[in-house]
């Protein structure tokens, strides 16, 4: 690991103040951040630590939200009452994300922040355009198994790793940023980015933004929702699809839904076609199929990954079923 420089700062001015220079990075939980340190896939000069700076506090909003502090831990953040009530698709998103000793230690900003698991990536002996803009990206053709099926681009076909940014997109989150230029919020989703000819750039953030808070909005619709995750193996891993679901059913007939998918394109993944083709249409499995083929449609899987259009199909199809009492 190369030296760097470290700061603790006791303030969020402070911190954005901090983090304005070149080669700077926000620390929080590190889970992701100091692993990539370590294979030098990141080399920052100086590391701002935001662990004293950012909420780790869950409270009620006016409306009847939540708003999440980016210090929340994610064990804590899976575990309230008012999570678990009213966002049950979010606490399994996050249990199904990683182990109890990393939820332990990983932050809600941070989660939001991971950066793609694509190997090519973690290899600093490989070319990568997301790594190294301009040296290519020789997963179109190598190993791309677990990776991007829409939206990916001949620049780079990785997919974003986050279990809780898939049901955050569901839920139609405000991710709270404090930055130079001031505060502002950015919607999810809308907080991160397609790969298009500069997949260097995970999300909309300015360099220097520091996301302060997650806020859920009051959503009723949310109370009947689920995550479900398909995996290579049992034991704590990647998703090689999952789908965050939520539906409102009034006699047989779908009032509303969300649909957001994981590991299928670069960004967590609303599935706005799927939502727009159920709503007011029976609530049967023959029509969450057709749904979900509408969504698929655009899907252009690469030579090793075309299983996750399938497996994605089923996925959406057994979620809300379920979500259904579809029997």
């Amino acid at each position: 690991m190369r030296p760097f420089a470290y700061h603790r700062p006791e303030t969020v001015a402070a911190a954005v103040a901090q983090a304005g220079g070149a080669d700077v990075m926000y620390l929080a939980g590190g889970t992701n951040l100091v692993d990539l340190m370590r294979l030098g896939v990141l080399t920052p000069a100086t590391l701002v630590d935001v662990t004293r700076v950012t909420s780790a506090t869950i409270e009620q909003t006016p409306g009847g939200g939540l708003l999440v502090g980016a210090g929340v831990r994610n064990s804590d953040l899976t575990a309230h009452p008012l999570v678990r009530s009213r966002y049950p698709l979010l606490a399994e998103a996050l249990l199904a994300g990683a182990s109890g000793q990393l939820r332990n230690m990983a932050t809600v900003g941070g989660n939001l922040l991971q950066r793609t698991r694509c190997s090519y990536f973690q290899d600093v002996t490989k070319p990568c355009n997301k790594r190294d803009p301009g040296s290519g990206c020789p997963a179109r053709t190598g190993d791309h198994r677990n990776l991007a099926i829409i939206e990916h681009s001949e620049h780079c076909v990785a997919t974003h790793p986050s279990d809780m940014a898939v049901a955050l997109v569901a839920l139609g989150a405000l991710v709270h940023v404090e930055g130079a230029a001031g505060a502002r919020q950015v919607p999810m989703p809308g907080l991160h980015r397609l790969p298009g000819d500069d997949p260097s750039r995970d999300t909309v953030l300015v360099p220097g933004e520091l996301i302060t808070a997650v806020e859920l909005p009051a959503l009723p619709l949310a109370a009947r929702s689920l995550y479900r995750k398909a995996r290579d193996r049992a034991s704590f891993s990647f998703a090689a699809v999952s789908v965050a679901a939520a539906l409102q059913v009034e006699q047989g007939v779908v009032r509303d839904c969300r649909i957001a998918l994981g590991s299928v394109a670069h960004v967590p993944w609303r599935a706005g076609r799927a939502e727009d083709a159920l709503r007011g249409a029976p609530a049967t499995e023959q029509e969450f199929a057709r749904a979900a083929d509408i969504e698929l449609e655009q899907a252009r899987p690469l030579p090793l990954n075309g299983y996750k259009v399938p497996l994605a199909r089923n996925l959406i199809v057994r979620a809300l079923a379920d979500l259904a009492a579809v029997r």
